[in-house]
């Protein structure tokens, strides 16, 4: 085993939607950002679909809306922190105003 195998563990963990709105643009770019501070790869599985949680692009085509399971999965460094922390945001009611277009 190299010593960067050996530095990597792995994660998974689900999550329900709980924003009324699912995860639209203002919360995937949180979620995005969140993402990119680790250094781990973490993949968000639901039903046959998937997305890096670090593509705003990948999570939005993914249609994820309010009640959606979704299964969190990371691989690195940090998996567990990295996990547990996109677990605490996917649940998240964001609270954002809306928008007056």
């Amino acid at each position: 085993m190299t010593e960067q195998q050996q530095e990597e563990s792995s994660a998974v963990q689900q999550a329900v939607i709980k924003n009324r709105a699912g995860i639209h643009c203002r919360p995937t770019a949180v979620i995005v950002k969140e993402a990119r501070n680790f250094d781990d790869e973490i993949m968000v599985h639901a039903g046959d679909q998937s997305g890096d949680a670090k593509s705003a692009i990948e999570l939005l085509s993914m249609g994820l809306e309010e009640g959606a399971t979704v299964e969190i999965r990371s691989s690195g460094p940090t998996a567990s922190a990295s996990v547990a922390r996109m677990v605490e945001l996917f649940e998240t009611e964001f609270d954002f105003p809306p928008r007056d277009d």
